[in-house]
């Protein structure tokens, strides 16, 4: 096996075929060295701060590729400057190297308008302040959605949510005020529902109920009726019912009297009128209730009748002979002189009373 190795002709072949590697090693590496232009470098020029005009003329004089992207809107720099570049200057590529400009953009990057319409105005405002956009003037416009958002404006124009516009920029918004108090309700009688709907939405009102009388939604049939009335006040925002028909209102004269039976009320006016007066009453103030006493049951003790005892005026009598004198009465008169009546009261004459025997102690 070792002779077969160190043949002549194996020796020849080997060296042949390393032969063979070197040269494609070194065929390899000129094609690389030309299509690289190895050796061949450019300093990358300094164009920062530059204008993008500028800085686009010196990299093709020079012989380099960019690419141009866009930051944000920076105030500090001027629009179409040239913040920044890859690879940086000073750095040496081969010729054809792309070089990366980053540009301040000419104004603030556009914004979509959010939907904030019949939004409430304090919560649009928000959402309008956090997208970058500066409220001008506030518009108030009658509607029956009082304090909502109704329109925005950009240059007195309307927006619609999701227009793309400028950052920071000033609109106007109108905002509702609530609905207008006793407007003129408009007449429609004898129009076609669609010209009716139209004058309707025009006076700020709202169509209600349409009944067409063969039960056909037809936009061109006319308005024989109408409720409330023409000339009658209403808000604004209240409903306006129709009644259409193909035929014309005179043609409807027996349904428009039935239909004044039931919408239209009949005032008696042969009635006297009736008058009021005005009472003026004193404001009343409600005391505060307290509870009443619970009365206590007191026991009446009987009445002892008092009997008059009558003064009298007795005499000290003496014991005569023939017997006991009575005691006589004497009355004292006033002393202004006049006769004196009679007392009301006669005294009582009392028996004369024995005197008591004493009794005698003998010691």
């Amino acid at each position: 096996m070792l002779k077969s190795l160190f043949n002549w002709k194996v020796l020849l072949n080997l060296v042949i075929a390393i032969g063979v590697f070197a040269g494609l090693v070194w065929l390899t590496f000129r094609w690389l060295e030309h299509h690289t232009n190895h050796g061949q470098e450019i300093p990358v020029p300094n164009i920062v701060n530059k204008s993008i005009h500028d800085a686009v003329k010196i990299l093709d004089d020079t012989g380099l590729e960019y690419e141009v992207d866009s930051a944000n809107y920076n105030p500090k720099f001027r629009p179409f400057q040239v913040l920044q570049v890859y690879p940086a200057p000073g750095s040496r590529v081969k010729d054809g190297r792309t070089v990366h400009l980053t540009v301040n953009p000419r104004t603030w990057a556009p914004i979509a308008v959010p939907d904030v319409i019949n939004k409430y105005s304090g919560l649009a405002f928000q959402r309008l302040d956090q997208v970058g956009l500066k409220i001008g003037d506030t518009i108030y416009e009658p509607s029956i959605q009082k304090d909502a958002l109704l329109r925005i404006l950009y240059k007195g124009n309307a927006v619609n949510p999701g227009a793309r516009l400028p950052r920071f920029s000033v609109i106007d918004v109108v905002v509702g005020s609530g609905p207008m108090r006793n407007i003129s309700i408009p007449n429609v009688v004898g129009l076609t529902v669609k010209e009716a709907r139209a004058v309707i939405t025009k006076s700020m009102f709202e169509v209600g109920l349409v009944e067409h009388e063969d039960g056909s939604k037809d936009e061109s049939d006319i308005i024989y009726y109408q409720d409330p009335a023409s000339g009658d006040v209403r808000d604004q925002g209240m409903q306006i019912d129709l009644w259409a028909s193909k035929k014309t209102p005179a043609e409807l004269r027996a349904k428009i009297e039935q239909l004044n039976s039931i919408y239209r009320m009949k005032v008696d006016t042969s009635l006297p009128p009736v008058r009021y007066e005005e009472v003026h009453n004193e404001p009343s103030y409600d005391a505060p209730v307290v509870p009443a006493p619970v009365p206590r049951r007191e026991t009446q003790k009987p009445e002892v009748p008092k009997t008059e005892t009558p003064k009298t005026q007795t005499t000290t009598s003496k014991p005569a002979v023939t017997g006991t004198e009575k005691p006589k009465t004497s009355t004292v008169a006033p002393a202004t002189g006049h006769t004196a009546k009679p007392a009301a009261s006669t005294t009582t004459q009392q028996p004369a009373q024995k005197p008591k025997a004493k009794k005698v102690v003998v010691e």
